[in-house]
């Protein structure tokens, strides 16, 4: 089940969210063409990744705000900005590009420090822009709970492209971070789940005077949950349905 796009068209051009995935980007293609010997790319990482061991002696403070630029592979770089384009431009269109800026470091801030707190003395680096994006995704369901977002629905013989409530959709991924990082707890895992959670949650509580200032739940009655300005209308999916032959 894959998020690809919602049906809600940002009222002006996003300049700080092209710049974030550009920024991640660029970083992506250095950290994997330039860095051509394990040598180096190990040492980039000790430099710009976060490391909870040495932030817990003092140290990695740099990494702190870094790793919201790297990542793990290809996968992990577009399964991010992804996301990042599906659900920031609207949080960029109703904070305005520096407040959204801000908004965003400090999600991505909550998530790395929401990370180090059960396992401070973890030895395993955390890159990766989930935990900032998280928080863009807690914020987007506090102000458009009922938008529509297509996701992309593919099990073994068929696939379908469904418009669904932004409220199930982002509600389903959080339950999942959650039980996925109870689950790393108990068993060991490289996933940073817990910064996926603290950044979500982090995001919804930021956007909070935002939301009291559009009315708070006057805001959601006259929008229905919906977006407060017409919404993008797709046309219907012709994606056939593949059957299994007999």
């Amino acid at each position: 089940m894959l998020p690809i796009r919602d049906h809600n068209p940002s009222r002006r051009t996003p300049y700080v969210t092209y710049l974030l995935i550009a920024i991640n980007v660029v970083v992506f293609i250095w950290q994997y063409g330039a860095l051509q010997d394990v040598q180096s790319s190990n040492q980039f990482l000790y430099d710009y990744a976060f490391w909870p061991a040495l932030f817990e002696q003092g140290g990695g403070k740099t990494g702190f705000f870094t790793h919201m630029f790297l990542h793990g592979g290809f996968m992990h770089l577009a399964g991010n900005m992804l996301f990042l384009w599906i659900f920031g431009d609207n949080m960029e269109d109703e904070m305005g590009h520096a407040p959204f800026a801000l908004f965003y470091i400090a999600s991505g801030f909550a998530a790395a420090y929401i990370q180090y707190l059960p396992n401070p003395g973890s030895t395993i680096p955390m890159v990766g822009a989930s935990g900032a994006i998280a928080g863009v995704m807690g914020g987007y369901l506090l102000l458009f709970p009922k938008a529509r977002v297509d996701i992309f629905i593919f099990f073994i013989v068929f696939f379908r492209i469904l418009p669904i409530p932004s409220f199930i959709v982002l509600g389903i991924w959080m339950a999942l971070q959650v039980f996925n990082g109870i689950g790393s707890d108990l068993n060991g895992g490289g996933t940073a789940y817990w910064a996926h959670v603290g950044g979500f949650v982090a995001g919804f509580l930021l956007t909070i005077p935002l939301w009291l200032r559009r009315g708070a739940i006057q805001f959601w009655d006259r929008t229905h949950g919906h977006p407060p300005h017409p919404e993008t209308h797709y046309p219907t999916s012709n994606i056939p349905l593949v059957r299994r032959s007999k």
